[in-house]
Order: C-alpha cells, then sequence, then structure tokens
C-alpha cells in the first residue's frame, strides 16, 4: 500500500511551489526521490496530468505573488516620488519628473526582485523533465509544458495584463538617466572649459563632482538590468512604449536646442548625423545584450532596431518640418538669407505631406501677424511680396502660394490705400522689393488666356496636388497666374491695371505740382519701364504731363528775360502750364487771392498771351508753393508753404484781428477747412485765437511753442495735400457720363435687372469710344443712386423712384 504522506513529501523536494513556495532551492535532489515519485505517477498513470498541475501551479504563482509583488515595488515608488496619479502624456512625464535618480533605483530594484523569483521558477522545468525520465513517452502536450518559454511567455502576459497606467514614466526615468550616461562623451565634446574650471563641475553623467564621478557603476547596475529584462524576454515588451516617447522627447529637445530661429544653414544631414550616432546607437546597446557600440557590426543589429530607425527618421523629419513651418513667418522675413531653412522643408516636404499643415498653419501666422488694422498698408504688402518669394522657392508649382496668400488678397482689396501704396513702392526712392521688379522690365502677364495656354501645351500638363481646398482655389485657378512675376500677383489683387495707372498718374501729378526741383530723368525712367509692363496707350497721358513740365520750364525762362515785365513786377512768379484734358482732375477748392497779388497774376497772363498769340491762362491759385519772408518785432522767418497758408498771412499784414467768418469770406475758402490752415500759424506762434472764433497776430513772441523749431521740410510737409481728385472720385465721375444714358432706359423699359444694363451700356461705350468699366463697378454707382433716392432695387430689378 501507497504511503501517500511521504510520497507527498518527496514531491514537495521536488516542487516546492505545489506546497506554496515562492522559490526553488538550489540544493540538488536525489535520483532516488525522482525515481520513487515517476514510479508512483506511472502506476497511477497520471504523470502528463501532473505535468499539467505543476504548469497550473507555477502560473498562479506568476499570477498571483510574483506580479504583484513586482508592481507594489513600482507603486511604492511613485507614491514615494509623489507621482501617484501623473499626467498622460509619458514624453512630458518623463521630461517633468522631479526624482529621475530615485525611480531609477527603485527600477533597478524591483526588476532583480522579479529575476531572483524568475530564477527560481526556472529551475521546476528542468525537474520536470527529469522526473519525466528518458524511458517514459510523454504526449505532445506534457512536452509543450516542460519548455521553459512558457514560463516567459506567462510573466510578460501576467506583467502587461496588470500593467498599471504610470508605469511607462518609470521606465522613462531608468531609460534617461541611461542616457544620460550613454551621451556623457558627446556631451563633453561639445563643452570647452578650462581644464581647472572642469575640476569644479559635475559630472553631465551622474551629477557627482567629477572626483566621486560613478557613471561607471551605474552603467554596470544599467547593463545587468538589461539583461536580466533580456533573459526574461521582457525587454521589448515592457520597455519599447517608454523608450519610444524617451527618444521623440530627446529628438523633439536636440532639434529645438541646435535648430530654432537658425535660417542661413541646412540641419538636415547634422540631424540625420545625430540619430544615427547617438539614438540608434543607444539603442543598439540596449538591444544587442550590452556590448560596446565600438564592437557592434551591422550584422549584430537586430532587425528591430534596423526597422525602428526608419520610423525615428519619419518622425525627426515630421518634426523638424513642423518647427521650420512653425517659424515660416520668420523665414519669410529673413528670405533670401533663409533659403537654407526652405531648402530643408522641401527636402522635408518631399517624403512627409504636410501641404495642408503648412497652408493653415501660414495662413493662420500671416492672419495673427499682418491681417489687421495695426499693420499699415506697406509692411502689409512687403510682407506679401516676401511671401511670395519664399514660397515659390518651396513650391514652384505656385498652388502652396495660391492657397496661403488668397486671404491677403482679400484683405487688401478692402483697404482704400492699397493702390496708391503699390504706386508708391513701384516709384518711390531707394531700393524696395516692388521697384526692384519694375526694373527687371519684363512684361506683365495677362491672365485672361490661360486656359488656351494651359491646353496648347498640354503635353507638359500636370494636375494640381491632392488635398487643395476648392473654396481657395476658386479665388484664382489660373496656372499661368501662378507662375506670374510679382508686380503681376500686386495687380491681380484688383484684377485691373487700368486702375493702377489712373493712381500712378495722379502720384505723378502730386508730384510734379511739388517739387520745385523736378528730377526728369528719374520719371522719364520710371515712365519707360511701366510703358515695358503695361503698354503704351495706358502711359500716354504721363508722357504729356512730363512735356508740359518742360515745356512750361521754357515759357517761363522766355516771359523772365523780358526786362520790361521784370521791372514792375512785385515778385517772381513761375508757372507750371498744364493741359487739362491729359491730367487727372483736379479737387473742388477754391482760393481768392488779394488783389494786389491777383494783378500780378493778370501780367504773368499777359506776357503769356503775347508769347502764345491766341492761348491764354486759367489759374488754379490753390495749388503751388510760395516762398515767403515774414517779419515782424524782432523775428525773421522763412518758409515755404501753400498759396492758402501765404494768403492768410498776408491778409493779417492789413489787419491784426480777424474773425474765422471774415476771413472765410475774403479768401473764398469754407471755414473748417481754413480753421485746419490757421493752426499751421498758431504752431508757428504767429496767430492766437484769443476768443473762440477771433484770431489775432502777435507781434511779440510769447512763450516758445514746441513747432517753433520745427524745419523747413516738416513745416511744408505739414501742409502737404495731394491737388488731385482721388481715383475713387475720378472714376465716379467718369461714371457719371452714364448717368443720363441709364435713366433713359428705365424710362422707356421701366425696369432692368443689372446685368441687361451693364450690356446695353457697354454698347454705348463701344460705340462712343468711352470708359470700361466691370458689372461691380456699376453695382456700386447703381446702389449710390439708390441711396441717393433717385433709384428703386426691388425683386433683383433697378427702376426710377418716382
Amino acid at each position: 500500500m501507497c504511503d501517500f504522506d511521504a510520497l507527498w513529501a518527496d514531491v514537495l523536494r521536488i516542487f516546492p511551489v505545489l506546497g506554496g513556495a515562492n522559490a526553488v532551492s538550489n540544493d540538488p535532489v536525489e535520483e532516488n526521490v525522482f525515481q520513487n515519485v515517476r514510479q508512483h505517477l506511472m502506476v497511477l498513470g497520471s504523470i502528463d496530468t501532473f505535468a499539467a498541475v505543476v504548469d497550473l501551479e507555477i502560473q498562479s504563482t506568476i499570477r498571483n505573488v510574483l506580479v504583484p509583488k513586482f508592481w507594489k515595488h513600482i507603486h511604492d515608488g511613485l507614491v514615494s516620488s509623489k507621482l501617484q496619479g501623473w499626467i498622460n502624456d509619458q514624453a512630458l512625464a518623463i521630461e517633468a519628473l522631479p526624482d529621475k535618480n530615485g525611480l531609477f533605483t527603485q527600477f533597478i530594484d524591483a526588476i532583480n526582485e522579479l529575476h531572483d523569483s524568475f530564477q527560481s521558477l526556472m529551475q521546476v522545468k528542468p525537474r520536470l523533465i527529469q522526473l519525466v525520465g528518458a524511458e517514459t513517452k510523454p504526449t505532445a502536450k506534457t512536452v509543450k509544458l516542460m519548455q521553459e518559454e512558457g514560463i516567459k511567455n506567462c510573466l510578460r502576459d501576467c506583467l502587461l495584463a496588470q500593467l498599471p497606467p504610470n508605469f511607462s514614466v518609470v521606465v522613462g526615468a531608468f531609460y534617461w538617466v541611461h542616457f544620460k550616461l550613454f551621451t556623457k562623451a558627446s556631451n563633453l565634446a561639445l563643452t570647452t572649459v578650462d581644464s581647472d574650471v572642469f575640476d569644479e563641475l559635475l559630472c553631465v553623467g551622474c551629477n557627482f563632482e567629477a572626483e566621486q564621478c560613478c557613471c561607471q557603476r551605474l552603467t554596470d547596475m544599467v547593463n545587468k538590468t538589461n539583461m536580466k529584462l533580456f533573459e526574461m524576454n521582457l525587454i521589448d515588451r515592457l520597455t519599447g512604449s517608454a523608450l519610444t516617447a524617451l527618444i521623440k522627447l530627446k529628438i523633439k529637445e536636440h532639434i529645438s536646442d541646435t535648430c530654432m530661429g537658425i535660417f542661413d544653414r541646412s540641419h538636415l544631414k547634422q540631424l540625420e548625423t545625430w540619430l544615427s550616432d547617438v539614438i540608434m546607437s543607444w539603442l543598439t546597446n540596449i538591444f544587442t545584450e550590452w556590448k560596446s557600440k565600438d564592437s557592434i557590426s551591422d550584422i549584430e543589429v537586430p532587425e528591430s532596431v534596423k526597422s525602428f530607425k526608419v520610423k525615428l527618421t519619419y518622425f525627426m523629419y515630421e518634426t523638424f518640418a513642423q518647427s521650420v513651418i512653425g517659424q515660416f513667418f520668420s523665414i519669410i522675413i529673413d528670405y533670401p538669407d533663409s533659403i537654407p531653412a526652405i531648402d530643408d522643408l522641401k527636402i522635408c516636404m518631399e517624403k512627409i505631406d504636410m501641404r495642408v499643415y503648412l497652408t493653415e498653419s501660414l495662413r493662420n501666422s500671416l492672419e495673427a501677424r499682418i491681417l489687421h488694422p495695426g499693420v499699415n498698408t506697406m509692411d502689409i504688402l512687403t510682407g506679401y511680396v516676401a511671401a511670395i518669394k519664399a514660397i515659390r522657392h518651396l513650391d514652384s508649382t505656385g498652388v502652396i502660394l495660391e492657397m496661403v496668400t488668397a486671404p491677403i488678397k482679400d484683405y487688401l482689396r478692402k483697404r482704400n490705400d492699397t493702390v496708391r501704396r503699390v504706386v508708391t513702392g513701384l516709384t518711390e526712392e531707394g531700393p524696395t522689393d516692388l521697384s526692384e521688379e519694375l526694373a527687371k522690365g519684363e512684361t506683365i502677364k495677362e491672365c485672361k488666356d490661360s486656359g488656351t495656354d494651359e491646353f496648347s501645351n498640354w503635353e507638359n500638363w500636370q494636375p494640381d496636388p491632392f488635398g487643395i481646398d476648392a473654396s481657395i482655389m476658386q479665388y484664382n485657378s489660373s496656372r499661368k497666374m501662378r507662375s506670374a512675376d510679382i508686380i503681376s500677383m500686386v495687380v491681380d489683387i484688383y484684377g485691373s491695371k487700368e486702375l493702377f495707372m489712373t493712381e500712378y498718374r495722379n502720384l505723378m501729378a502730386d508730384r510734379l505740382l511739388a517739387q520745385l526741383d523736378f528730377n526728369s530723368e528719374k520719371e522719364i525712367r520710371n515712365l519707360e519701364l511701366l510703358k515695358i509692363r503695361f503698354g503704351e496707350s495706358l502711359l500716354h497721358s504721363c508722357e504729356v504731363m512730363l512735356k508740359d513740365v518742360t515745356d512750361s520750364k521754357r515759357i517761363n525762362a522766355h516771359i523772365h528775360s523780358d526786362g520790361d515785365r521784370t521791372e514792375n513786377q512785385l515778385f517772381d512768379i513761375s508757372s507750371l502750364i498744364v493741359s487739362a484734358q491729359f491730367w487727372p482732375s483736379f479737387n473742388k477748392e477754391s482760393l481768392q487771392l488779394p488783389e494786389e497779388i491777383e494783378n500780378e497774376f493778370k501780367k504773368y497772363t499777359k506776357a503769356y498771351e503775347a508769347y502764345k498769340g491766341n492761348r491764354t491762362l486759367n489759374w488754379r491759385t490753390v495749388t503751388g508753393r510760395v516762398n515767403i519772408e515774414i517779419e515782424i518785432g524782432d523775428r525773421t522767418m522763412e518758409m515755404v508753404v501753400s498759396p492758402i497758408l501765404a494768403v492768410i498771412i498776408y491778409h493779417f499784414q492789413t489787419k491784426n484781428e480777424w474773425t474765422i467768418e471774415d476771413l472765410s469770406s475774403i479768401t473764398k475758402v469754407p471755414a473748417s477747412a481754413l480753421r485746419r490752415r490757421l493752426s499751421f500759424w498758431q504752431n508757428h506762434g504767429l496767430i492766437s485765437e484769443t476768443t473762440p472764433g477771433i484770431f489775432t497776430l502777435l507781434e511779440k513772441e510769447s512763450e516758445k511753442s514746441q513747432y517753433e523749431d520745427m524745419s523747413l521740410a516738416e513745416a511744408d510737409e505739414e501742409d502737404l495735400e495731394s491737388a488731385m481728385a482721388s481715383a475713387s472720385d475720378q472714376r465716379e465721375e467718369e461714371l457719371q457720363v452714364f448717368w443720363s444714358y441709364i435713366v433713359g432706359m428705365l424710362t422707356n423699359l421701366d425696369s432692368m435687372p443689372i446685368d441687361r444694363i451693364h450690356q446695353m451700356l457697354k454698347l454705348f461705350a463701344s460705340h462712343s469710344g468711352g470708359v470700361e468699366f466691370t458689372q461691380d463697378e456699376l453695382k456700386h454707382f447703381l446702389q449710390r443712386k439708390v441711396r441717393e433716392h433717385k433709384l428703386i432695387f426691388s425683386g433683383g430689378v433697378y427702376q426710377l423712384a418716382k
């Protein structure tokens, strides 16, 4: 009869785990004990069942004892470091850990304890094989239970099944310390300090003083811990996510530290070298049983590490591209010095499709930086031109440029001074983006026939890239316009060359009227360049204006050479004689000259009539510049002012005190405009408003005015206003010609839609050689007539007001 108590005692000697023990003694068990248990199990026919029971007990011990004990170790480390309930972002959590070194030690202790228990359990399998014996033929299931991989798989599955949420933070802290130790040599290479100072610095690896450096000891601890993880088949599954988060964090830090704000050199080659020499060497060191990185050949590098390098390279390109895109506004401003950064981004975008991200980010940046009332129009135009240059260098197709700059065009179109600022940029002194483009002398590109051009070049046609927003592209779908030069794109803001040329004519007229020393060479050069761009027909009036200036100088010289006339004159007069039909319309201002001054103008007119025969002059007295000398008390002042200012101060020499109404009556200047002019002389300390509406001449210099030291140029600029009517006023006056036609049509046909009115007016204009206009311009004109109660708009049609 079998003694079960003795048999069970022998079983427990071989397999203590069946009795609830967590460890197996290293003392050898005699062969007769194995033989006794084997014989009884064979008699009972339950060897396979016994092997299954042993395996179940091993799984139960791992699941209920080893794994909870390991996680409790980690949990205690989190509590001691005040990290319970730490944030979910692993990378951010690792960087913000207050006690990485403490968690480093805690993790090593937990792995050491788990490895000891694992090693003890691993002895069960050899004893089970010895128990079964060579003469016994176990079933396939029993053979599987005797394999050591079963314990490794069970341990891994149980650990992952009970994984706490913050465990990756602890693993990240462990490898964060390991990374510092591994990169210590490269960090020292980047740090250049004196040897005496170096002895006083802390070690960059372990943060101890140089004499107490323990980097080697810590490195040995890390290598042993990695080896134990490798033996337990846990190094990949248990540490993979934490390693990935840490590496991504280090890549972001390195890009931020070495590339942020530096646009004048390329960074991609340096980043690829750093990824290979530092990150991949470190990973290889972890996954190749911790040999020296100098002894690791390409053959020994695991395939998992090689495939991971591809993913990390992709992430590095993506992170670098996001960094560059985030700074692209600064890159635009620094262009062309920032071309290397744009070239790097171009390479990244060939590997990663970031077109949508770039477009949205850059549009938001431009809208936040320049598309608001606080930025003047000239700065917006400068940013627009710089964006065209930089984005074209990045994307030669022009698609990104069109998508990004559409909001800028819309915003500039709403500003009243855009056209004037563009024309000023084209013709002003000094180097500007627009003037440099004008100097290239290229013919402006029309976009009307762009569709025909695309079909004629169909063999080289390329579709638009995927992911384009149709709502943006509808603004301008012309491929030819995408490749147009900068001036063409600026003009395309309004889509009309005529509007720009009208504004140029106004600005040129202002310069000719304001400049006493006219630089004809510069204006002629600008005019010739503009003729190349916009054609001669639009600039014929400007040629006549320049000719008027030249002819006026010749006429002035002839009249001044007449000695009989100059003997009795009170002052010199130099006139600018303009051909009214070729000059822009003057603004509707008037000025009544004093009788003495008016007589001098009449003398000049008679001299002109004598010289030109049947021609005479109509003077515009409000426009021009007057050289005056003022003597009052002990003060003498010389300055150049406008005629209206000269007339105002002239009247004060006949009468020391004037009311605003009397002065307005004698000068024929509205009181509101006159008060604004009087403030000029108040600022110079010559006139004072003693009581509301009454102005008095100051004979003696009173309290020094803050404007007394104003320079001649500043005084001149203070009163400088355009003598020309604005482009919109001129356009309104041109459209007013058609008002009689519109009234006639609506009288006969009662009501008409705007498209019908536009078609009929175009017919009249083509027959009479009149002004061309768009339907939008006609709509604004008709809406103004509706506001003036001259028209009624209802149901989409216009009719005369009853």
